[in-house]
């Protein structure tokens, strides 16, 4: 249970930040920027939903509790002693992964396949979508790096990587199943 009755703590003043395991870290150290992204991410979701009705919608609500999962699960980072734990961490699953991949197949069985790159446009949907995936490129790449120093759960990365992926073709629905996607047209300001 989260309970915040009391909003700033001044313990951040010196630049410093607890992570979800109590150890104090710098707020610009990896971890903390790689989930700072996700937060970000989640914020680009909530202003993509203005936009959204029914089915994407609904979906994109899931993804915002999964980036909550997944910053919880950023923010512990000794995944060696979850078992142990009192409290054992919050962790992104293979299971979130796939519930995208099967999402990604079902938005992309009635799209044409491309013979073009898309410029983000189009609806106001499809473009917040498109601001979406390239927040969401941010937080893995931040994510793979910080796998370079410090232990990441895979399924973390993962998720981040099919969810660009998602938000991709979710943008080609949103421009009409994709009858609406603004195309690159290489050289066209020559």
């Amino acid at each position: 249970m989260v309970v915040l009755n009391k909003i700033y703590t001044k313990t951040g003043d010196a630049g410093e930040t607890a992570l979800g395991n109590g150890a104090r870290v710098a707020k610009h150290s990896m971890r903390v920027t790689a989930y700072g992204t996700v937060d970000e991410l989640n914020a680009t979701v909530g202003l993509a939903r203005l936009h959204a009705e029914a089915t994407m919608d609904a979906r994109l609500a899931t993804i915002q509790n999964d980036l909550f999962d997944l910053g919880a699960d950023m923010c512990v980072p000794d995944m060696q002693n979850d078992a142990e734990a009192e409290y054992p961490p919050l962790r992104m699953t293979s299971d979130q992964v796939a519930r995208l991949e099967a999402e990604i197949d079902e938005m992309n069985k009635d799209l044409q396949p491309l013979r073009s790159f898309i410029l983000p446009g189009g609806t106001a949907l499809s473009a917040h979508l498109h601001m979406c995936r390239t927040v969401a490129r941010r937080a893995e790449r931040l994510s793979v790096e910080l796998a370079t120093m410090e232990a990441v759960n895979p399924e973390a990365v993962k998720y981040l990587n099919r969810l660009s992926d998602w938000f991709f073709v979710a943008a080609r629905v949103a421009n009409d199943n994709g009858t609406g996607d603004v195309l690159w047209v290489p050289g066209a300001s020559r």
